[in-house]
């Protein structure tokens, strides 16, 4: 969370907003950000800026509705100490899927520099989970994500970081108009180009 915090002042250092994550490894964070919602909706937003936003799509017989919820100046309420720089809102998405029948829901929480505006906060939303799917997909295709077999400990978080940093690398370079994965390939294959990769970095 410290890193978070980080990531946070640097954004802001730039003008621009954030919208981050809330996940339960932050428990207090995160269940204060959870009753406030759970008040809001009983109370219908009373003495609360409130913002709504719905998104409905339906793709090969799976149905998928999106509720985003925003509520505005409440860093009293969930931040007094001012621990995140710019904190203006929070954020929550219930997603209500349909598949075959049956009927998932998933609730997410965020804190964002955002004011008021559920519709631009359903789009940086949007926008950071189609980075995480393709980036998701890259993996899996390349590397074989889905498919490792390594468990123990840390490991897992390990290798996933170090895969991370192998496809941006590989990414970033634009000396060969080739695929992710081809390039991965010429890398284990030609030294010269290994090295070009790794100097990167340096």
């Amino acid at each position: 969370m410290g890193c978070q915090r980080e990531i946070v002042k640097k954004i802001v250092g730039k003008d621009a907003d954030y919208v981050i994550a809330v996940k339960k490894n932050q428990p207090s964070l995160y269940e204060q950000i959870e009753q406030l919602f759970k008040q809001a909706i009983k109370t219908n937003g009373k003495d609360l800026k409130m913002s709504a936003f719905s998104t409905k799509e339906i793709n090969r017989g799976r149905e998928e509705i999106r509720n985003y919820l925003m509520l505005t100046d409440v860093a009293e309420r969930i931040d007094p100490l001012q621990k995140w720089e710019k904190l203006t809102s929070v954020g929550m998405v219930e997603s209500v899927r349909a598949v075959n029948g049956k009927t998932s829901v998933e609730t997410h929480y965020f804190i964002s520099s955002l004011w008021n505006d559920a519709k631009k906060l359903a789009e940086a939303i949007r926008s950071h989970w189609a980075i995480e799917n393709s980036l998701h997909w890259v993996l899996d295709v390349t590397f074989k994500e889905d498919n490792s077999r390594i468990r123990k400990d840390n490991a897992p978080a390990n290798f996933a970081v170090l895969r991370h940093i192998a496809v941006n690398i590989i990414s970033q370079n634009k000396s060969r108009k080739l695929s992710v994965r081809s390039k991965r390939f010429l890398a284990s294959l030609d030294e010269e180009y290994s090295n070009e990769l790794l100097e990167a970095i340096l």
